[in-house]
């Protein structure tokens, strides 16, 4: 089978890439908390041990805190590792070598010093893990000078996405969600990488701007092709990379369309969505046909019950919904 036509899950697609940047640059290690238990990580970090053996791949004890200022003083230290936080909320106990450290160094340093370091967390919504286990926490790092934040949609850009964080030399934030992990599509078998802060458009159109990351994406791309059977053109987004964000890929649609709906992960208040908003408001507001209207989750905790999170949870239907608001005014 041709790299062309391959098909490959999203979880499988972050594996090769790993493989591949392993293997290539001795320099690049895997480095957290059930790196070697599918329990944890699923397909991501299938055969990494068995390859490349317990000092580049390393099983690390429950230090959130810990692990990540080990991995940032070896990014320091002229390594490339990648820390693994298979829940992201419990990155958290993490801020500080993150942010405080990572984030600034370079800065403070005169630009004499990097941080090749990959912080790599997921987001693991719904299946009843309640508040504590289920956060998105893209717009808070979005919030900090020197980091850099990607969110892919889809296998070709999980390999490529990770690839790129991993070749970069500033410190990256790399988040996924594990409703992506069974998502199949082509993925080529070379090495390849996907520029951080650039967006693509999934779905060209001229009634709606449709923007969204990581699997809002994959929902948005799923409601625009429905919409279109009702005679709705959105143009649907997926911007990709929290930031830098892609605003021309934003504006262009926008000045275009006339409408923008956000679909967004996490929350309402002060988020990813909101951001959007304030920058088509500053930048290009006489082009907005009707306020911009957002898709996000309610400002509570996320809920334990099953039948509580098909209400707490957007999903394409809220998409259409919130889309068919802006063309029905």
């Amino acid at each position: 089978m041709s790299s062309a036509n391959r098909k490959l899950q999203y979880s499988l697609a972050i594996n090769e890439a790993f493989h591949q940047m392993m293997e290539s640059d001795e320099s690049v290690f895997l480095i957290g908390q059930g790196v070697k238990s599918p329990w944890y990580v699923g397909k991501t970090a299938d055969g990494l041990i068995k390859r490349f053996g317990a000092e580049r791949v390393i099983d690390t004890p429950v230090s959130e805190n810990g692990v990540t200022g080990a991995a940032v003083g070896a990014a320091i230290a002229g390594m490339r590792p990648v820390v693994m936080h298979p829940r992201m909320d419990f990155m958290l106990y993490a801020f500080d070598p993150i942010i405080n450290q990572a984030a600034n160094w370079h800065y403070m340093s005169g630009g004499t010093s990097s941080v090749p370091v990959v912080i790599w967390g997921v987001v693991n919504r719904g299946g009843e893990q309640a508040a504590q286990h289920s956060q998105a926490f893209h717009a808070l790092f979005s919030h900090i000078p020197g980091l850099k934040v990607v969110m892919p949609a889809t296998p070709y850009d999980a390999k490529g996405l990770m690839v790129a964080a991993i070749q970069d030399n500033n410190p990256v934030v790399f988040i996924d969600d594990r409703w992506l992990y069974g998502v199949e599509d082509e993925v080529p078998e070379e090495l390849y990488s996907v520029p951080i802060g650039e967006g693509i458009i999934r779905k060209p159109g001229n009634d709606v701007t449709l923007v969204a990351v990581s699997y809002m994406a994959h929902i948005a791309h799923k409601a625009a092709n429905s919409l279109e059977k009702e005679g709705i053109d959105v143009e649907m987004i997926d911007l990709r990379t929290v930031k830098p964000l892609d605003t021309e890929i934003i504006f262009n649609s926008v000045k275009k369309t006339g409408r923008l709906v956000i679909a967004d992960g996490s929350w309402k208040t002060g988020g990813f969505a909101a951001e959007i908003i304030a920058l088509v408001n500053e930048n290009i507001f006489d082009h907005l046909k009707q306020p911009a209207v957002r898709v996000t989750l309610p400002d509570i905790p996320a809920p334990a019950s099953a039948d509580l999170e098909k209400s707490y949870y957007p999903d394409e239907g809220s998409i259409i919904s919130a889309v068919k608001s802006l063309i029905k005014n």
